[in-house]
């Protein structure tokens, strides 16, 4: 199976629907931006993108950062003090 490349993909979804390729790309890019600022705002929701699936954060993971910002935070205290 040949991969093809983000412009490739786009293009092809712009010429098959008769859609301006500037209004392809910001609907495809903003896919990716709202995934990229629900997982950064740190509350771990999941995100579901069409066609592609729900990205999640494991709960281990969460409470594997939480333990390291509690670790940093103390160790930050202490200095502070």
């Amino acid at each position: 199976m040949i991969q093809k490349g983000q412009k490739e993909i786009i293009q092809l979804l712009a010429t098959e629907h008769n859609l301006p390729l500037n209004g392809v790309e910001k609907i495809v890019y903003s896919q990716f931006k709202l995934a990229a600022r629900t997982m950064s705002a740190g509350n771990f929701e999941s995100t579901r993108l069409p066609l592609l699936g729900v990205f999640r954060v494991l709960p281990a993971r969460v409470e594997k950062l939480n333990e390291r910002t509690r670790i940093k935070n103390a160790k930050r205290e202490s200095t502070n003090t």
